[in-house]
């Protein structure tokens, strides 16, 4: 039984995709706790796949009413990598990479930052598109958002 001042237990599973490098991207989120679940999707008619991966966890962990424990799953290297290692360097150099330059996606790095400080985070790389059923679920809806994205452009309402 879960305590009331306990903080809710919740899974996120993420992807993002791009047609095109940069291109109209999209991403796709399950979010989990206990037996109730929900999908979220979304797109950008000019990205880059990066930008889509760092967007699904930060929408994801936006989409939290309240402080949780949370197990990120994502299959972005990029993603586990750069928010619980490089990031530290990052803040120490001001935003400079170890070639002294600007960190590329730094909007998004300081939004997952100040996000990321309001829960418990656990953060697990997958590797992507090796069968892993919330996975491909998240990619399926990435491209969902693409499609949809691509639909809206052609119709001049993006």
């Amino acid at each position: 039984m879960k305590k009331e001042n306990e903080k809710p237990i919740v899974e996120i599973f993420t992807d993002g995709a791009c047609s095109g490098n940069p291109g109209v991207g999209g991403y796709g989120i399950i979010l989990r706790s206990g037996e109730l679940e929900k999908e979220l999707s979304g797109c950008e008619p000019h990205t880059t796949n990066n930008r889509m991966e760092l967007s699904a966890v930060i929408k994801a962990l936006e989409a939290l009413r309240k402080p949780c424990r949370v197990k990120v799953v994502t299959d972005s290297n990029y993603v586990v990598k750069g928010i619980t290692s490089w990031i530290s360097l990052w803040l120490k150099n001001n935003w400079q990479n170890s070639r002294k330059q600007q960190v590329v996606n730094k909007d998004l790095w300081i939004r997952l930052l100040e996000i990321s400080h309001l829960h418990e985070i656990h953060w697990e790389w997958i590797r992507g598109h090796n069968e892993h059923a919330e996975n491909e679920r998240c990619d399926q809806l990435a491209k969902t958002a693409i499609k949809k994205c691509k639909k809206e452009l052609l119709q001049g309402r993006a």
